[in-house]
């Protein structure tokens, strides 16, 4: 199986709980230097919980099946300066 592939599949892992809140997450890019750069899709790209969503489920998700995978990027998650984002820490 492909990185890719191998990535795709753990994503599939947490797609459903995505999907039950309407949103969802696709692969931009993965660098020859083995960064997943992903994009929030539906609700998932502006909602107040991205941070954590992406925290605590896609990276980890990612960086468990995939041990390769250095690092984990979201290019449009939201800013954690935003007073209404809510960060895995704040927990």
């Amino acid at each position: 199986m492909t990185l890719l592939e191998r990535v795709e599949q753990a994503l599939d892992s947490i797609r459903p709980y995505l999907q039950t809140d309407g949103g969802n997450v696709s692969i931009e890019e993965i660098t020859p230097d083995n960064v997943v750069k992903l994009k929030l899709l539906g609700t998932c790209a502006n909602c107040s919980m991205s941070i954590m969503t992406f925290k605590a489920g896609l990276e980890q998700a990612i960086k468990k099946a995939v041990p390769e995978i250095v690092a984990v990027e979201a290019i449009n998650l939201t800013d954690m300066n935003d007073p209404n984002a809510i960060n895995p820490n704040q927990l």
